[in-house]
């Protein structure tokens, strides 16, 4: 398979911390090296749901930036890598998991599985209405959209050693 990365940032901005995928995507693109940018592209995957699966299916390395319901603190961040992905979607993960679950799974089922998947997400606390992040996700989008530098980085690191 070709080397092609895909970072989808998800969720829903109208439902304040829901949409943390996506503020941390846009902060990701502000700080991310134009020199990345022809290599790595770059989604607002919103709500979507089946409509990323070609997106899904074309990347041999996915990122997803979003807000998980993993237990903790709010603002606290949680990753997950490849086989873990698939223990931690068997439970609730986000308010819109049906529609990303189904996406992976129909990647699999048709063979076109990203090689490596991971996710980097944040626990919500204010979901409801409304468009702005609870001050403690917001400070953690701006950490995801760093660490997603970081998986990236040895990503294109990665690829490079297979050129």
């Amino acid at each position: 398979m070709k080397d092609k990365i895909v970072v989808l940032g998800l969720g829903n901005i109208l439902n304040r911390d829901e949409g943390a995928g996506v503020y941390a995507l846009r902060k990701l693109e502000a700080i991310m090296p134009e020199d990345w940018k022809q290599r790595v592209e770059l989604i607002e995957g919103g709500v979507l749901g089946l409509d990323l699966l070609p997106y899904v299916e074309k990347a041999s390395r996915l990122l997803i930036l979003d807000a998980v319901e993993a237990g903790g603190n709010p603002g606290e961040m949680v990753e997950f890598k490849n086989k873990e992905i698939n223990t931690f979607f068997a439970g609730k993960i986000s308010w819109h998991q049906l529609g990303f679950q189904e996406v992976l799974e129909v990647a699999r089922v048709r063979g076109k599985y990203p090689e490596e998947v991971h996710l980097i997400g944040v626990i919500p606390g204010a979901i409801g209405l409304g468009l702005s992040l609870s001050r403690a996700v917001e400070k953690a989008a701006g950490k995801m959209a760093g660490r997603a530098l970081e998986v990236l980085s040895g990503w294109l690191i990665s690829t490079a050693d297979k050129a």
